[in-house]
């Protein structure tokens, strides 16, 4: 790979005094939630970048790998209020905003849901298997992420700080419900994880008893690392700071050329009729979270400047779930969407 010609970017000293006070607080969050999650540093980076680009965050992968011990580790040391709900297919959107029952008294009663039972101060709402609830829950879902809204009780309620974390897992296909473009569109990244290779890392989680006991592995976490009233400011305060030259604004736009039309780029892949490959590219949505990540992730490493190596390292988690195929070519997505990604660093020149 070609080495970056750009400017290696001042130290994120020469930034306000805040940010600098804010990424020690990021990194404390990512070595307490290493603590309780081994062998996935990359997964905690992309989490910690999500926070403070302030955007969602889809984990899939096979069953029993830690994604949802993943999302717990990452709630506790955010800290603030947090609800779960469980994917099944039975449930309704009402549930995620109301709790029916009957009172000692028999007589039923409406109360908050989920999404309700902290009022607006929600910081974190995790959706477990959430490709196990109807497209109608979806639906619901989707404005909760797009507009951190929803009304219900005959009022609209409103929710700064809140980032929405959801799994699923990729082995099981009955009774399931894929994701709709436009929700899976809301997420800022799709996080794959995988089984850690390491083969040390593979004996403590296997051996080592305190991972047998997940509750009580999260419980020692230390809470509230980050404060999370204060990520969309420092966020906000990030994505003003941390500078795109011009040439890695090029790389960017030609990067996003080539999702789009890869045939034109000079992409091919083996068995692939690339005028038929793809049904829609990513969005400008979809690019501008990538350089909102890729400013954060620039910022996390100690520079005040995005380089290359910043929009590589987050284009895949960013932008891989946004290029929609063709149905045919759907079932192979896993090894189709890697393939032109590779493709597309190869045939776009990094400045």
């Amino acid at each position: 790979m070609a080495t970056s010609t750009l400017a290696a970017g001042r130290r994120v000293e020469g930034l306000a005094p805040e940010l600098n006070a804010w990424r020690d607080q990021a990194l404390a969050f990512e070595a307490e939630v290493g603590r309780a999650v081994v062998g996935q540093p990359e997964v905690v980076r992309l989490m910690t970048i999500a926070l403070f680009a302030r955007g969602h965050v889809l984990l899939e992968g096979d069953v029993g790998v830690g994604k949802t011990t993943i999302l717990r580790a990452v709630a506790r040391a955010l800290g603030g209020p947090f609800e779960r709900i469980e994917g099944t297919v039975d449930l309704m959107p009402t549930d995620m905003l109301y709790t029916a029952y009957v009172d000692d008294d028999g007589k039923p009663r409406v109360e908050p849901g989920p999404v309700l039972h902290h009022g607006e101060d929600l910081a974190v709402f995790f959706f477990n298997e959430i490709n196990r609830a109807r497209p109608q829950v979806h639906s619901l879902l989707l404005r909760l992420m797009a507009e951190r809204s929803v009304t219900a009780f005959g009022k609209e309620w409103f929710f700064p700080h809140l980032v929405v974390f959801a799994d699923r897992n990729r082995v099981e296909k009955e009774e399931t419900f894929e994701l709709p473009a436009a929700a899976r569109d809301r997420f800022l990244m799709e996080i794959a994880v995988d089984t850690p290779a390491d083969p040390e890392v593979r004996r403590q989680l296997v051996f080592d008893p305190r991972f047998h006991d997940v509750d009580r592995l999260i419980e020692s976490l230390r809470e509230g690392v980050l404060d999370h009233k204060g990520l969309g400011d420092a966020g906000r305060a990030i994505q003003q700071s941390i500078a795109t030259a011009p040439a890695l604004e090029s790389y960017v736009l030609g990067l996003w050329d080539a999702v789009r039309a890869p045939k034109t780029a000079g992409i091919e892949i083996p068995n692939v009729d690339m005028d038929r490959l793809l049904q829609g590219g990513a969005s400008p949505r979809g690019v501008g979270a990538l350089v909102r990540a890729a400013r954060v992730r620039a910022w996390l490493e100690g520079r005040d400047m995005v380089l290359p190596e910043d929009v590589r390292a987050v284009f895949n988690p960013v932008m891989a779930h946004r290029i929609f195929l063709d149905p045919i070519y759907e079932v192979r997505r896993d090894r189709i969407v890697p393939e032109l990604c590779r493709q597309v660093f190869e045939r776009v020149p990094a400045p």
